[in-house]
């Protein structure tokens, strides 16, 4: 299978996706747009995961690859592709989906409990998936308001959409499962200066205590990702 990403800032990659993709032996290939990097044709990429990245979906006057990253993506889900939104991701798939998305009352920073709805475990892909497990996140926009067709299939305190599921092909998760220590680290050193205190907003200490849970994380990105390899073979 081919896997192809979408690289907004050099400290925000695929991160625990490489590591499955690699045992799976799947071809994994990126974009980094802010190198300017041109985006392949659909038809060289079975899948398109879209990463984070602390700029916002609006902001085409500071970033002008996000016209034409929106177009692609668009014709990726037009194409009937596998595509995965984190974070900035599923807000740009949002966005193409005629979704909104706005600031979020409240920040997120750190290791959070998100909550899975029925919704989410009628679906293949979260079966079985713990109700509360606390996920990393780092985001203070988000997808207010949901596009047609897209279920909601998770929320927590401060956040009322953390995933959704379009066409069970198209999925989004406001919060990182993909995450590695290397790469909490990275976004601790780039984005300090989002961490002003918040309600839910973890200090660098509480983060870096929080890392017991990212082993379990890793793990519940590898079970979705076999769950949705299996149903995108299952329709082939």
């Amino acid at each position: 299978m081919r896997i192809h990403y979408l690289q907004h800032v050099p400290f925000e990659g695929p991160a625990s996706i490489v590591e499955w993709a690699r045992q799976k032996g799947h071809r994994l290939t990126g974009t980094h747009l802010y190198n300017g990097e041109a985006v392949p044709a659909t038809n060289q990429f079975d899948w398109l995961i879209i990463m984070g990245g602390p700029m916002n979906i609006y902001e085409e006057e500071n970033y002008s690859w996000l016209k034409s990253e929106k177009q692609f993506i668009k014709a990726a889900i037009d194409s009937s592709k596998v595509v995965l939104g984190i974070c900035l991701g599923a807000q740009l798939i949002t966005d193409i989906l005629g979704g909104k998305v706005t600031k979020n009352p409240e920040g997120e920073i750190g290791w959070l409990p998100v909550t899975f709805n029925a919704e989410a475990f009628q679906s293949p892909l979260f079966k079985d998936f713990p109700e509360t497990p606390y996920v990393f996140q780092w985001h203070n926009d988000t997808f207010s308001t949901l596009g047609a067709g897209t279920t909601c299939i998770a929320s927590s305190q401060a956040c009322e959409h953390q995933a959704f599921i379009y066409k069970e092909r198209v999925i989004g998760f406001q919060f990182h499962l993909e995450s590695t220590e290397a790469g909490i680290f990275s976004l601790i050193d780039h984005c300090a200066a989002e961490m002003t205190g918040g309600v839910y907003m973890q200090t660098a200490e509480q983060i870096r205590s929080g890392m017991v849970f990212l082993k379990t994380a890793n793990g519940l990105m590898n079970d979705f990702l076999d769950r949705l390899e299996s149903y995108d073979l299952g329709r082939e």
